[in-house]
């Protein structure tokens, strides 16, 4: 047996580490490929984590920014719309304005050929013209207004004479002096009209009362002449 020296010991050497993932009993020229490996691995495993963040950031802000163009051409979408209501209504209402402006124009000569076709002077080739003139206008929504009889209304009547009148329970229109024209609503020339009232003090009687009266009478006249005779 081997003695030992006193105060020494046998010093035992000891196995170089390990690499992580190495191949136990590999060299180390066989190792260092493989932590390489390892490395490189890890460095693509990030560099992938990395470009997905990268990704996603970038689609995030293409859809922030999508959101803001769609507001934007949903924005135009409606000025452009009201822009558009806003022209037609504009169009519609000066053509009114340049039909009335029109047709107020020829409502003297209107005027005329109605006077002469109450004179009975409408005829040959004026009537053919005046006629002709009357569907232009009423083609164009010239409306004639105004009749003896009806209500008197001081918003589309305009009162030139005024009377009173027993046969009459409400301000009524007995003569239309001058007819008046309308385009739809509108009222283009009230009618001139002559009015009659109520006399004052007059009491309306109701029909009721009307028949009763009569019936009353026609009993007194029977009993003065002596009542009916008896077969």
């Amino acid at each position: 047996m081997t003695e030992k020296t006193p105060g020494f010991e046998e010093h035992q050497p000891q196995p170089p580490p390990q690499q992580p993932d190495a191949t136990p009993g590999a060299t180390p020229e066989e190792t260092e490929p493989q932590a390489a490996a390892a490395q490189d691995k890890d460095a693509a495993q990030t560099a992938e984590a990395d470009s997905t963040a990268g990704l996603t950031a970038q689609l995030d802000q293409a859809r922030s920014a999508l959101n803001e163009r769609t507001a934007d051409l949903q924005r135009l979408q409606a000025e452009y719309q009201n822009y558009r209501r806003r022209v037609e209504r504009d169009r519609i209402a000066v053509r009114e304005i340049a039909v009335v402006n029109l047709l107020s124009e020829l409502l003297p000569v209107l005027d005329d050929i109605g006077r002469a076709r109450d004179h009975n002077e409408l005829v040959g080739g004026f009537k053919s013209v005046a006629e002709s003139l009357e569907t232009v206008v009423a083609k164009m929504g010239l409306q004639q207004y105004g009749k003896e009889g009806e209500p008197f209304d001081p918003t589309i009547h305009e009162a030139l004479m005024h009377s009173y009148a027993p046969d009459v329970t409400e301000t009524t229109c007995v003569a239309i002096l001058q007819p008046g024209y309308r385009i739809g609503e509108r009222t283009i020339r009230p009618a001139r009209v002559a009015v009659a009232e109520p006399q004052p003090g007059a009491q309306t009687v109701k029909p009721a009362e009307e028949s009763g009266t009569a019936q009353a009478a026609e009993q007194g006249e029977d009993k003065e002449n002596g009542g009916p005779e008896e077969g």
